[in-house]
């Protein structure tokens, strides 16, 4: 049987994450998490202490993180770490990740970005903040840094809903992470986006409707994440005195929305992640125990060999002269 190509140049029912890089840099690129000691807007008094209901950052940090160790050192050890698991990566993006890495004053940014890129296996930042966290001055600088390296700000906007924003406390709304998406991307920066399945009251109609504002955002690269409960958050607490107000699928239903999502979802968009994963630790209600995401992965690729389906069927019908 003949191989199909699909829209994005290769033979993967998905615009994976690692085919972007491979089109882009011709070789696998790696990501180094690092926490530059960034605080965020909701917990350090801007807008709140207590952070947003569901969040716990120290879930998804890896253990070679640490705000007490130079950047330079985290990212040493970040390699080390890497070359254990992945022996063919040879460049290296740092990954601002821990809190809100915009959340400083640009004499700062500065400071922390450029420690980072002095590293001679660094070829880019991705920086992980919120859309309230950026201005004019802080864009136009990462467009500069843009010029001579790879440069991705990753924005949490979590839903399209603004009720839902408000119920978790995030502190902005929608059309403030749509100015920010727009803002980036007109200064030709890579633009991600995560989002969260399965907040309460967004059922999986609410959840795929979501995809047709996803759609129009000008974004390079998209995460989601089913909700997961972390011990001793707000929306953890929640969950012990309202249970009725959540849903927890199994991994066999999550699959099979995931692939409704995909179906609608622009080809152009680079799927970095569809699930996460976090210590058994920090659980709390409903999880999936100890399945990797590499085996998700697995199941998300059979199942859609199995409907004979990929990203943006249902887009490209829709809208055939953006294929």
């Amino acid at each position: 049987m003949e191989e199909v190509i699909y829209p994005w140049g290769d033979t993967r029912r998905y615009n994976s994450y690692a085919g972007y890089f491979r089109r882009l840099f011709g070789r696998r690129m790696q990501k180094l998490s690092v926490d530059a000691g960034f605080s965020c807007p909701n917990r350090d008094g801007t807008l709140g202490t207590q952070g947003c209901t569901f969040c716990d950052n120290a879930a998804f940090t890896p253990s070679y993180c640490s705000a007490r160790k130079p950047i330079r050192q985290q990212i040493e050890e970040g390699i080390e770490f890497h070359a254990r698991r992945y022996r063919e990566a040879q460049r290296y993006l740092v990954y601002f990740q821990s809190f809100s890495n915009t959340h400083a004053p640009l004499e700062v940014l500065r400071e922390r970005y450029e420690e980072a890129l002095a590293h001679p296996l660094v070829e880019g930042l991705v920086i992980g903040t919120r859309p309230d966290c950026v201005d004019e001055a802080k864009l136009d600088y990462l467009a500069e840094l843009s010029h001579k390296h790879y440069i991705s700000v990753e924005y949490g906007i979590e839903s399209v809903w603004d009720e839902s924003l408000q119920r978790i406390g995030r502190g902005h709304d929608f059309a403030t992470a749509v100015r920010a998406v727009e803002a980036s991307a007109a200064r030709g920066l890579h633009v991600g986006a995560h989002f969260i399945l399965g907040l309460p009251g967004e059922e999986k109609a609410k959840q795929l409707a979501a995809v047709e504002q996803i759609n129009r955002l000008p974004l390079t690269s998209i995460k989601f994440h089913q909700l997961q409960l972390f011990r001793g958050t707000p929306m953890a607490e929640e969950y012990d005195h309202h249970p009725e107000r959540f849903h927890f699928p199994i991994v066999e239903e999550y699959i099979d929305h995931m692939v409704e999502i995909l179906r609608r979802l622009r080809p152009d968009l680079v799927v970095e992640r569809f699930a996460s994963e976090a210590p058994p630790r920090f659980h709390h209600g409903p999880n999936w125990g100890l399945v990797r995401n590499e085996q998700l992965w697995a199941m998300l690729e059979k199942r859609l060999i199995a409907q004979d389906t990929y990203q943006g069927e249902i887009f490209i019908h829709l809208h055939p002269e953006k294929e």
